[in-house]
């Protein structure tokens, strides 16, 4: 008499049916992990502008001294441009002239976004922020500065992070769609 021998295993119809409903779930949740992945990385420009303003002023406080932050490529000098996203540095500004010089020191470098992400400020946080040893935001000129940087990611909403007029910072979220 011919037996069969017993199948422990999975079948090759069995494999192929696991293998679609493996490709069916993985194709369901790309979609989603995607949009954690660019809310991540929104999130991750958000924490890093505000901490950096945090330091900052935190900085100018125990020095009694202006320390500023400002949008710079190279991390070694402040960009006119007002791309924030391409990375910033915070620095005492010993002559506090709103620019970094070759002996002051640089007390944070912020390299630059990932794609797709862009940080801007309004007119008067357009190319610096200064703080004063009070903790307090002043232009360079000594007049008030406060304003509203916007940070956003193709695909989500902008992202509000707000200077207020004693040096503190909030963060706002927005319905403004992101292009």
């Amino acid at each position: 008499m011919l037996r069969h021998p017993k199948h422990d295993g999975f079948t090759l119809l069995e494999l192929l049916a696991s293998l679609g409903i493996a490709a069916a779930l993985l194709l369901l949740g790309i979609p989603g992990y995607a949009a954690w992945i660019a809310e991540m990385e929104l999130r991750d420009r958000v924490e890093a502008l505000v901490g950096a303003m945090s330091l900052a002023r935190s900085e100018a406080i125990k020095r009694n001294a202006r320390v500023n932050l400002c949008p710079s490529g190279d991390g070694a000098r402040c960009a006119d441009n007002g791309l924030w996203e391409a990375g910033w540095l915070v620095f005492a500004d010993d002559d506090r002239d709103g620019e970094r010089g070759d002996d002051e020191t640089v007390l944070r470098v912020q390299a630059a976004a990932r794609p797709l992400i862009t940080v801007r400020g309004n007119k008067p946080v357009t190319n610096y922020v200064s703080y004063t040893g009070f903790g307090h935001t002043r232009m360079v000129s000594g007049a008030l500065q406060m304003g509203t940087f916007t940070i956003c990611r193709t695909g989500r909403t902008a992202v509000d992070v707000v200077l207020a007029n004693g040096g503190r910072v909030r963060v706002e979220r927005t319905k403004l769609p992101c292009p």
